[in-house]
């Protein structure tokens, strides 16, 4: 019993120590925390997009005029 455990304790100490890159779950986890991010604050993100076109517009209308 002794040895299998050690084996698996072994196992789980080289798989969190692993370093080799990102893989497809982590890629798909931070895509979806930026979905959901987006989506909770998407009235707010429309707000401050409408905000700096309308600030934009009017110093392009200042300076082209």
């Amino acid at each position: 019993m002794k040895s299998m455990w050690a084996k698996v304790k072994g196992f789980g100490g080289k798989l969190w120590r692993s370093e080799d890159g990102m893989g497809t779950l982590e890629i798909i986890l931070i895509i979806a925390v930026l979905i959901l991010v987006a989506l909770l604050f998407k009235d707010q993100i429309l707000r401050l997009v409408k905000s700096l076109m309308g600030t934009a517009d009017t110093t392009a209308k200042t300076i082209f005029n």
